[in-house]
């Protein structure tokens, strides 16, 4: 197998069947928020961002209009909120604005919690949208599975090993010696699943705010045509506009983590000055794939990961803690994908591995393998491919120096063969000199060329 070569085939998603998305609520009861809660997000956006038509505050807290009206029209009568000019005939475009006293009623509500932004949608409410879109629904055969990894070269059988693991929507383990593509493999998983899903930008947890989009992660639909597996129809016209504007349509998340994951990254985190509090990795990754590379590399014993992952991965929920010492129950809906090149068996007992349903070795390459890679590649690159770099290299490096071969090797002996025929101002090709170079610059420990 190999990593990624110029001009790679887009993977082909798998095609699963998708709720519309969130109604527009009808009623303030079918936000699950409470008038109070409305009312101090107004008065917080108009504290922040100063005067606001009411048009700026149904962009900002994402509400019906009727809604926000419902609440400031007794916000004028207790004097908290003032029109102060209007730009257009509705109340839609009058000019709303705080009074003193509404500064210091906004004053007292940020001391609570400084979030200014889409309303949140309840615990319950979130729940419920994640296991209509759950990752479980998604599917993929083998047709699908191949089109996707076409761009690599893998030994035989091994797709056969990852169709099922991907479907499965559960655990998977890819290990094997650094440089054989398991990285690779578990992105082409994740783009293969596609499709698209509902998420809410917060959520409220027993009057607490805890921010879930996270624009490194989720990425907007901006064409609906994009978003296979979705109900197109509904999104395609004007209607698109009447769901539930807190929640916003995102490609199903990819999160990729190293070994810089902490344990305490697992949990919400909480901060102190804003009272708001964010979603830890796993969780903004529901509905889609959780990559945690280079497993057994951070800063904790892998024992106490899968520990913290052992009812999560066999039970599909997370218990995660506010400040106040309150746990709540959260979905943990993700295919984990953990990459290591370190012995399994060095890394976790027996018991733990069994918690982790599929293990995928990714071996080095054959000969014939790795020659297919170094012909892609090179064709990628415009390189005339011939069999003399290969067997040069073999010859020279591998055996001489008894180098073990590895999927990662013509993709990079290649790019610096590309970087030294450009400082020399000379045609890139397979030359015995240029091989050389490039070989000797990339290996260790070898004697300079006289």
């Amino acid at each position: 197998m190999t990593t990624a070569y110029a001009g790679r085939a887009k993977a082909v998603p798998g095609e699963a069947d998708r709720p519309r998305g969130p109604a527009l609520p009808q009623t303030v009861e079918d936000t699950g928020l409470s008038n109070e809660f409305i009312i101090d997000l107004i008065l917080k956006v108009l504290y922040t961002q100063g005067a606001r038509t009411g048009r700026q505050l149904v962009d900002t807290i994402c509400l019906p209009f009727p809604f926000v009206d419902e609440q400031l029209l007794p916000l004028q009568h207790r004097r908290l909120v003032e029109v102060r000019g209007a730009s257009g005939l509705s109340r839609e475009g009058y000019i709303f604005d705080l009074t003193g006293e509404g500064r210091a009623r906004a004053k007292d509500a940020i001391e609570s919690s400084q979030y200014v932004g889409p309303a949140p949608v309840p615990l319950g409410h979130y729940r419920h949208w994640v296991d209509l879109q759950s990752i479980r629904h998604a599917h993929v055969n083998r047709e699908v599975v191949e089109k996707a990894f076409d761009w690599l070269v893998l030994p035989p059988g091994m797709l056969d090993q990852i169709g099922p693991a991907i479907n499965s929507a559960k655990s998977l383990f890819l290990y094997g010696e650094s440089g054989n593509g398991k990285t690779a493999m578990a992105e082409t998983i994740a783009r293969l699943l596609g499709g698209s899903l509902y998420i809410p930008h917060a959520i409220e947890i027993d009057g607490q705010i805890m921010v879930l989009y996270d624009p490194v992660y989720h990425k907007p639909v901006v064409d609906e045509r994009e978003a296979p597996g979705t109900v197109i129809e509904a999104l395609l016209d004007e209607r698109s506009k009447e769901h539930d504007q807190r929640y916003v349509l995102v490609h199903r998340p990819v999160v990729l983590t190293g070994g810089e994951l902490t344990m305490d990254q697992l949990d919400l985190q909480y901060d102190n000055h804003t009272k708001v509090y964010q979603a830890p990795f796993q969780m903004k990754a529901n509905g889609g794939v959780l990559i945690v590379d280079d497993f057994g590399r951070q800063r904790m014993p892998p024992r106490d990961m899968l520990n913290r992952w052992i009812v999560p991965l066999e039970k599909r929920i997370d218990f995660l803690t506010l400040h106040t010492g309150s746990k709540f129950p959260v979905p943990f809906d993700v295919l984990l994908i953990m990459a290591t090149n370190i012995d399994p068996k060095a890394l976790v007992e027996e018991a733990f591995l069994r918690r982790i349903h599929y293990k995928i070795k990714a071996e080095s390459p054959s000969t014939e393998e790795w020659e297919r890679i170094l012909r892609r590649y090179c064709e990628s690159k415009g390189i005339e491919f011939t069999p003399f770099a290969k067997e040069y290299i073999y010859r020279e490096f591998y055996q001489a120096y008894s180098i073990a071969p590895r999927a990662c090797h013509p993709r990079d002996i290649i790019d610096h063969l590309l970087d030294i025929a450009k400082y020399l101002e000379v045609e890139p090709t397979l030359s015995a000199d240029l091989v050389d170079r490039a070989c000797r610059s990339y290996f260790l420990d070898f004697p300079t060329s006289t």
